[in-house]
């Protein structure tokens, strides 16, 4: 089934080359079909490359889904031109009277700074605390991951010695659970980030699980188990140049930083995408699909 974006969005192009099926808010209208509500609140800077990423992945499934972008109003963006901020996204003031079937919280260039310390961050408190009453169920990605898990369950992070960086090797720490249906024992994802959550704080939070982890990377994927919140701590979303690009950009800016390990900076290997492409499909049919009442006033 397609994936229902707004008219123009420049995804479109890279999407159908891609044979994805993309339909537009004209054909939509003419379907008798209640399509999910998906709501991608976009905080990295570059956000037409992460939005063809995430679409990418949505489209991984035989439910349509209908997708509204949204970014904090409380930060001015220099990174993405403002008219398509202006033409494609909204502000959170304009959609949070409604109700969504999934929400996703992308991760963000910010996590060596303190969660109080970013500008947007009272907005950010909002949107979780509106996500509770109003979304079926929240995914939240790498510094949104280590956000979430601090302003729900008081986890804090901590900084490395050493940037993960790289495409590491995980295993399955909790057997048949819906989020890793159809997973290897053994699979490969994208890390990139300086800090990290303790395994041990987590294990003390009833509510959560610690779903997959690495020896490398550490905790993986944490879901809550009234399934209202899964956090993952790496990308899976990234697409094969986008560790090579972060590394580029770094060294350009004089920063001192090693290879990503795994991966080949001159031929990027691909190891994940098959297991990105579950992760997504199992979280919106298991966490969001089986979940969401049919009328999206009933969510609770």
């Amino acid at each position: 089934m397609p994936i229902k974006i707004k008219d123009g969005l420049p995804a479109i192009k890279d999407l159908e080359k891609e044979k994805i099926f993309v339909m537009t808010e004209k054909r939509a209208m003419h379907q008798d079909i209640r399509p999910l509500k998906v709501v991608i609140l976009n905080l990295m800077p570059e956000k037409p490359k992460t939005e063809l990423q995430l679409l990418r992945r949505l489209s991984n499934s035989p439910i349509q889904v209908e997708v509204d972008l949204i970014h904090p109003e409380t930060h001015e963006c220099k990174t993405t031109p403002k008219y398509h901020l202006d033409q494609f996204y909204k502000k959170f003031s304009e959609i949070k009277s409604n109700k969504y079937d999934g929400l996703i919280i992308t991760g963000a260039p910010v996590e060596q700074m303190g969660f109080e310390e970013v500008d947007y961050w009272d907005e950010l408190k909002q949107i979780m605390e509106w996500s509770k009453h109003n979304v079926t169920s929240t995914l939240h990605i790498c510094w949104a991951a280590q956000a979430g898990l601090y302003y729900h369950h008081g986890i804090g992070k901590h900084k490395l010695q050493k940037k993960v960086f790289g495409v590491f090797k995980h295993k399955i720490d909790k057997n048949n659970h819906e989020l890793t249906i159809g997973f290897d024992d053994e699979f490969w994802a994208p890390h990139s980030r300086h800090t990290a959550i303790s395994g041990e704080e987590v294990k003390k939070i009833k509510e959560i699980e610690i779903i997959s982890e690495s020896k490398e990377a550490g905790v993986y994927i944490v879901a809550s188990k009234d399934k209202k919140q899964i956090f993952i701590t790496g990308h899976s979303e990234y697409d094969p140049l986008s560790l090579k690009q972060e590394w580029e950009r770094d060294i350009k800016k004089g920063i001192k930083i090693d290879l990503p390990v795994n991966y080949n900076i001159d031929n990027p290997l691909v190891k994940w995408r098959s297991h990105s492409s579950l992760l997504f499909s199992n979280w919106i049919n298991y966490y969001v699909y089986q979940l969401t009442p049919y009328k999206l006033d009933e969510i609770q």
